[in-house]
């Protein structure tokens, strides 16, 4: 009788509660951590355990939208600095036109990349935060999950505002290229080339300032065609069409960092009850270790 009790006893204790068989309280849940249950199968293969828990902490998905932001970026600020330099260049030379806002807007680019850097930075190191072993290390307790769930809400906030102010710059660098490639298509003209017609801007006089003289309006002289043509119009289309093709990139290394964002505030928020879900598997059947953790966000 004592030994049939005792076998029931037994029998009954897995199925007792997760947190009331080992003691769980709220604010620590990473009591039986995923390395301390199986110490012993990560001891058998050696050093690369260390590698295995290293590889599971990085958040890919965040890390390759935070290299596309900052490549995006770079380009961008890079050829858009050239391309407004062209432009002041061709204004002044071609036009005799003094754009002073130019100068500000180049400000501007270098302003940008360097804010749009340091967000994708921030962004990567939440994701760090978010992601594997270092998840249930930080988030244990209610008020650290609460921090984490705020962050990544604020970053998702500023992501989306952006993410509609690279929509509108692209669709500003469109027109440009647009208009870039109109000049080229009247520079490319035989009779252009050969000095036989000039290039006549009269009929875009609303374009002009108030003050513009008609005669400033015509590309004629065979040094201005070529400043027109060759110095300005031909490399700067080169820079804007570059830049375009970088704010696509931007938009979609935003459109990643959203997603990511979102799946982080996800395991955040859930981060208890997946938490015991995974903890109970692990102990019913220590062999789904083998596959870790899936989180790479």
């Amino acid at each position: 009788m004592a030994s049939r009790d005792a076998y029931q006893n037994e029998s009954v204790t897995p199925m007792m509660p997760l947190r009331q068989r080992h003691g769980y309280s709220h604010e620590s849940l990473g009591r039986f951590s995923e390395h301390s249950l199986h110490s012993a199968y990560l001891g058998r293969y050696g050093g690369g355990s260390q590698c295995r828990d290293c590889m599971t902490r990085i958040p890919y998905a965040t890390l390759i939208a935070t290299i596309m932001c900052i490549v995006g970026v770079g380009v961008f600020c890079g050829t858009m600095y050239r391309g407004a330099t062209l432009s002041a260049l061709m204004f002044d030379q071609v036009f005799h036109l003094r754009l002073a806002w130019l100068e500000a807007v180049q400000l501007v680019f270098v302003v940008v990349g360097a804010s749009m850097g340091a967000l994708g930075l921030m962004i990567l190191f939440v994701g760090c935060l978010a992601t594997g072993a270092t998840r249930h290390k930080v988030y244990r307790a209610w008020s650290a999950r609460v921090g984490g769930r705020i962050s990544c809400a604020v970053f998702m906030s500023i992501t989306y505002i952006l993410q509609i102010a690279w929509l509108l710059m692209l669709c500003f660098l469109v027109i440009v290229t647009l208009i870039f490639t109109i000049f080229w298509s009247l520079c490319s003209n035989k009779e252009v080339q050969n000095n036989e017609k000039c290039i006549d801007f009269k009929q875009f006089d609303f374009m002009f300032p108030n003050n513009t003289r008609p005669q400033d309006m015509e590309v004629c002289d065979t040094h201005e065609i070529k400043l027109f043509c060759k110095d300005y119009v031909e490399r700067a289309e080169v820079m804007f069409i570059l830049a375009t093709v970088a704010c696509l990139l931007v938009i979609i290394s935003l459109i990643h960092y959203l997603m990511c964002l979102s799946a982080n505030y996800a395991h955040i928020r859930d981060h208890e009850k997946f938490q015991e879900l995974q903890e109970l598997q692990y102990l019913q059947d220590p062999e789904l270790s083998v596959a870790g953790s899936k989180d790479r966000f």
